[in-house]
This record gives C-alpha cells, sequence and structure tokens, in this order.
C-alpha cells in the first residue's frame, strides 16, 4: 500500500470522543476533488484526518490532492476495498466515509460531535443532490425518508461509525455494490443509526447522464434483487459501465482492517 504523506494533521480533536478519520475513495476524481478537500481543511487544524484512497487514477487525482490530506492510499479499484484500506491505516476514533464528489454541510463538525456523544455508535447525514431539476430534490428526500424508515444508509450519506464498531462487525463486505446496505444491516444489529439532517450535497451527474428516471428505477430494481439474494458482481454489472467495474476476488491486505 502506497502512502504519500500530506501537510501533517494538528493538535488532538478538542473533546474528549477523539479524533475523526475522513476517508475517501477515489478514482480519475481530479476534476472535483481539490473542491472536496478545500471545506476539509478546517477539521485538520482542529486535529481530525483526512485520507484519500485511490483506485488507480488516470488523471492525476492522487497528486492534486496531496496537499489537501494527512495521506494518500493506494488500494485494488472498488468502493469497499479503497474504504477498508483508509480504514486500516486511520487513526481516529470514528471514522466517516465520503464520496469524493460529495461536499459536507458547515455544521457537520458540531452534529458530529452531538452524534458522538450519543449511545448510537454510527449514523449518516441526510443527502441532497446538485442539479437544479426539480425531481432531484423528491429523489433526495425520498432517499432520506427511505433511510430514515429502514435504518439503511447509502454511501452518498456519508456514513459515519465508531472505531470499535466498525472493526466488530467486519468492517465493509468484499462486495463490489451494495457494501453500505451490508455494512448498515450488520450495524442495525447494534443500534439505529444517528440521523444528522444537514444534508451532505452530492454531484447529481450519474442521475443527469444516465436520466433521473432511468437511474432511479434501476436503483430501485437493484436493490430489490440484493434483498431477494442476488449476487453483488452481478448487480455490478448492470450498474457499472465496464470500465469502472473491480475485478474480484479483492485482495485479503486490502479488504481487511488493522485490528485496535
Amino acid at each position: 500500500m502506497a502512502v504519500r504523506p500530506g501537510r501533517a494533521a494538528a493538535a488532538a480533536a478538542p473533546w474528549s470522543n477523539g479524533v475523526i478519520s475522513v476517508v475517501i475513495p477515489a478514482l480519475n476524481e481530479a476534476a472535483g476533488i481539490e473542491r472536496t478537500l478545500a471545506g476539509l481543511q478546517a477539521w485538520r487544524e482542529r486535529g481530525h484526518e483526512i485520507l484519500l484512497v485511490d483506485g488507480g487514477s488516470e488523471d492525476g487525482t492522487p497528486t492534486r490532492a496531496a496537499p489537501y490530506v494527512d495521506a494518500v492510499l493506494a488500494a485494488p479499484k472498488g468502493r469497499a476495498s479503497q474504504m477498508n484500506a483508509g480504514a486500516a491505516a486511520a487513526r481516529g476514533d470514528w471514522l466517516l466515509f465520503l464520496h469524493a464528489d460529495s461536499l459536507l454541510p458547515p455544521d457537520a463538525l458540531a452534529q458530529l460531535r452531538t452524534a458522538m456523544r450519543s449511545d448510537a455508535g454510527w449514523g449518516r447525514f441526510d443527502v441532497c443532490l446538485s442539479g437544479r431539476h426539480p425531481l432531484l430534490r423528491i429523489v433526495a428526500l425520498l432517499m432520506n425518508l427511505r433511510s430514515a424508515w429502514t435504518g439503511i444508509a447509502t454511501g452518498d450519506q456519508a456514513m459515519f461509525v465508531r472505531r470499535a464498531w466498525f472493526d466488530a462487525v467486519g468492517g465493509y463486505a468484499r462486495i463490489p455494490l451494495m457494501e453500505d446496505v451490508a455494512l448498515s444491516r450488520r450495524l442495525l444489529e447494534r443500534a439505529r443509526p444517528f440521523l444528522i439532517r444537514s444534508p451532505v450535497a452530492t454531484d447529481s451527474r450519474r442521475w443527469e447522464q444516465k436520466g433521473i428516471w432511468r437511474t432511479i428505477a434501476l436503483m430501485w430494481r437493484l436493490r430489490w434483487q440484493y434483498w431477494r439474494g442476488a449476487d453483488p458482481a452481478v448487480l455490478a454489472q448492470r450498474y457499472y459501465p465496464a470500465s469502472q467495474r473491480c475485478s474480484p476476488p479483492m485482495d485479503d491486505s486490502h479488504s481487511a482492517f488493522r485490528q485496535r
């Protein structure tokens, strides 16, 4: 696993729950990665940690990210693989998994402080989509309502979890799709998630490029099939273009995480 150090983190976080490690999986995100990371520099100044885990970018993403993070890591392509690799390297008592095209709300740290003092042990943010189409507002509303009702979080909602809980449930499952749903299910056996209503702003390009209605239908169909027991590898073939698919099985050295 390659490591490229960035600017060192500051002193320890100012409350007793400890350091938050923000883990960002990335693949060819050079166009927007600096914008995502710029909003997290205040976190580093308060002693928290930012880790970018690259899955083999060919557009210079690691180079652009390096000045803004505490480390750039390399792992096999695939969000589960990359996020587990970031968790293995993280020093924080809490882990927050943030997509490279997402922006946390301005009050995220204050909201997380409340969550960390609760008994929940894990949680997620609401989400909003960046595009202006009115239907995207409805999509985000339904995503948030569904998550609040079921207790299942998605990666777009910036899941966060106490490090000890993440270790105890085995981290992200080594599957190419639905790893967020699988983790949510295991964490639900311990507690309902803490819901932060301040929304994470997520890039709506996936919805706009594939068509909003088509994407809605695809996501519901894939979730239904996963619930019925379909192989995540088969579902990934239906979701990702061939150029974005990871090559299973994932290497154990990256899918596992360091036990503390």
